[in-house]
């Protein structure tokens, strides 16, 4: 392990990973270390908060205690305001910057790909830039694979890309003439008239990961796990601050998996002592916050004013919210979900969710300001037979014509092929946004914090069941091989082109494992019979039935094709997925990340040093929760990144 010369913000000296300071002078600048440095203090305090996060959550297990709203006259730790001053708008919020005032449709999507060159990772970049989406959140999070050095390359390929760099130029221009030529045969038409033209129309996001998360290449002076949060927000506003605001363009993020108006005001402090060491004036990077977390929708004003000048809008995202209903229930031996696939953004708790995000965005602050409302991801592909890309495109038209009448400004897209199937509803429509539209003021009573735990009657199947834990161990197996954003699809719709493979990233994984470990540890029945298991409505899922679905779930994916599971995938991270999906489900109590315990596997393909590190890991978790998250291999050299990128 290396380490900077310069001394840390309070935390000693930064540490990195042997070797990473040589091969990647053009993303480690001297100005980014400086970021670095002078963030590092910081990482202390974010310790603290994920501490109480998760002394929460084992106090709301302890006794039973649902998540509930903050008291009024309470101070929201960090933000200088009371609870009641937040819900009441008395803060100062933020204009809409001129480059986010439309974004009907924003794809999704790392700058990257597993152990690429840049020419090779660059052209998801390319992909981006010419979609014609009104922007493009480039993820740092759950879609970008964090094998070897995945998140250094996607930070060196976006500002390769924006500055506009050799060999970005000349890989957009045959990118442009390959989305043209399927635009062709889908749309009858080119999308794209002038390449270079083209670059210059979406709008550049970033998703650094969440609070929770460790780097993976660079710890803390004394050995621990540093921000992985503060590490990607570092890097990418430093090296490309400049660039774009030359450009015009706003600097801009999305801020993942904050549960509560603290975290959100930790992240304020971190994001204007960045502004102040780059000289740049306060509420300069602008962010949405993704409503991901339960604990968040009963803060959604406290967070608002938390992040204040620089807060955007809120973005609701589906899979993860889910994973945190399930997790914050995990103790209600009565809280049973159904189907993933019958938890739609119209289903019980989604739905008051919904609304009480697009109502909090829609409460004027002191001076009027209202903020943005992004609709969830759209994550189907236009790829399939005839029939099946019929019927997904039209039920993906019509989840886009139902977020926007309900009053979102914009949606999300998984694949730059939806971009112009999903953008004509908004064009059509014709309002730049929807900001400031009428809804009823946000209430606080019994009946609103019931209604973001509601369950409606629903199907829990033996097919629901299978589909969950064949995609986890898709996902895991994905994750290990550095897919973190893969298209995946239950083994038994393998070579059937009706049944469309979907986008699915990290939050896709966690709440498979999440329902699957609720239906287990709680014994949650089936509601219909299922002829071809034994297994008749009103049956619980026990584990001798786990058991023997994972059996043959397991055996479809070792004797599917390639194109479905990598061969040289089956004995290598494949069996070290169902290692980590069987420990969990099957763990007396559950884990809170299904992410850590692919981290701690990442660049492993030993079978036994998996199962010794996910042993450890429940081992910490279950004494003191503890979460293992440091990356275990960080004093190891790096391999597989191929000769040092001189940028010119």
């Amino acid at each position: 392990m290396a380490s900077n010369t310069k001394e840390g913000s309070g935390s000693g000296r930064l540490r990195f990973r042997d070797g990473i300071q040589q091969h990647y002078p053009d993303v480690l600048t001297p100005g980014a270390l400086d970021a670095l440095e002078a963030l590092a203090g910081f990482n202390r305090k974010r310790r603290q908060i994920m501490h109480a996060r998760i002394t929460r959550r084992a106090a709301r297990f302890k006794d039973g205690r649902r998540i509930g709203f903050l008291d009024p006259a309470a101070a929201i730790a960090g933000a200088g305001i009371t609870v009641q001053q937040a819900r009441a708008g008395q803060f100062d919020g933020s204009d809409i910057p001129h480059d986010l005032q439309c974004q009907w449709i924003q794809g999704t999507g790392p700058a990257t790909r597993p152990r690429s060159t840049v020419e090779a990772g660059i052209r998801n970049v390319a992909y981006a830039l010419l979609s014609g989406a009104d922007g493009w959140m480039f993820d740092g999070e759950d879609a970008l694979g964090q094998i070897d050095t995945m998140s250094l390359d996607n930070q060196r390929n976006l500002a390769i890309a924006f500055a506009r760099k050799e060999p970005f130029l000349r890989i957009a221009e045959n990118v442009a003439a390959e989305m043209n030529t399927w635009a062709e045969g889908f749309f009858g038409r080119k999308t794209i008239k002038d390449w270079k033209q083209q670059l210059d129309f979406t709008t550049r996001i970033f998703r650094p990961r969440g609070l929770h998360l460790d780097d993976r290449h660079i710890c803390d002076g004394n050995g621990e796990g540093f921000s992985a949060a503060i590490v990607d927000t570092a890097l990418y506003v430093a090296n490309n601050h400049r660039t774009l605001r030359s450009q015009g363009r706003s600097i801009v993020l999305y801020l993942p998996k904050i549960q509560t108006a603290e975290e959100a005001a930790l992240w304020n402090d971190i994001l204007g002592g960045l502004e102040q060491h780059l000289g740049l004036a306060a509420g300069t990077v602008k962010v949405y916050v993704l409503v991901e977390q339960l604990e968040a929708c009963y803060q959604l004003m406290e967070i608002r004013a938390a992040l204040a000048c620089r807060f955007a809008g809120f973005n609701t995202g589906r899979w993860d919210y889910i994973n945190s209903v399930a997790d914050a229930l995990a103790w209600d031996k009565t809280f049973h979900n159904p189907n993933i696939d019958a938890i739609t953004m119209t289903y019980g708790y989604m739905r008051v969710y919904e609304d009480r995000v697009r109502r909090a965005v829609n409460t004027p602050d002191r001076n009027g300001l209202f903020a943005l409302w992004q609709g969830g991801m759209e994550p189907n592909i236009p790829v399939g037979s005839e029939k099946g890309v019929a019927e997904a495109m039209k039920r993906a038209v019509a989840g886009g014509q139902r977020e926007q009448q309900a009053g979102a400004s914009g949606k999300w897209v998984a694949h730059w092929k939806m971009v112009h199937i999903i953008r004509p509803i908004w064009e059509k429509a014709g309002a730049v946004n929807q900001l400031g539209r009428s809804f009823p003021s946000l209430t606080y009573a019994q009946e609103d914090a019931d209604g973001l735990i509601l369950l409606e009657p629903s199907p829990r199947t033996v097919r629901g069941a299978r589909d969950l834990l064949s995609v986890a161990l898709q996902y895991g197996n994905a994750f290990g091989r550095g897919f973190q954003a893969a298209a995946l699809k239950p083994a038994d719709f393998f070579g059937n082109d009706d049944v469309l493979y979907l986008m699915e990233d990290m939050a896709t994984g966690e709440i498979r494992l999440s329902i699957l470990w609720e239906w287990l540890n709680k014994q949650a029945c089936f509601t219909e019979d299922d002829a071809a298991s034994g297994v008749k409505a009103g049956d619980p899922l026990t584990p001798g039935f786990f058991d023997k679905m994972v059996v043959e779930e397991y055996e479809k994916l070792r004797r599917a094709q390639n194109r479905d599971v990598h061969d040289d995938s089956k004995n290598t991270t494949l069996p070290i997925a169902l290692e980590i999906v069987e420990r969990y489900v099957k763990n007396s109590f559950k884990a809170p990340w299904y992410v850590d315990l692919l981290n701690l596997n990442l660049n492993n393909h030993d079978l036994a040093r998996a199962r010794r590190r996910t042993e450890d890991y429940f081992a910490a978790f279950g004494r003191d929760g503890t979460r293992l998250t440091a990356n275990p291999d960080i004093n190891s050299r790096i391999s597989n990144i191929g000769p040092v990128t001189r940028v010119h």
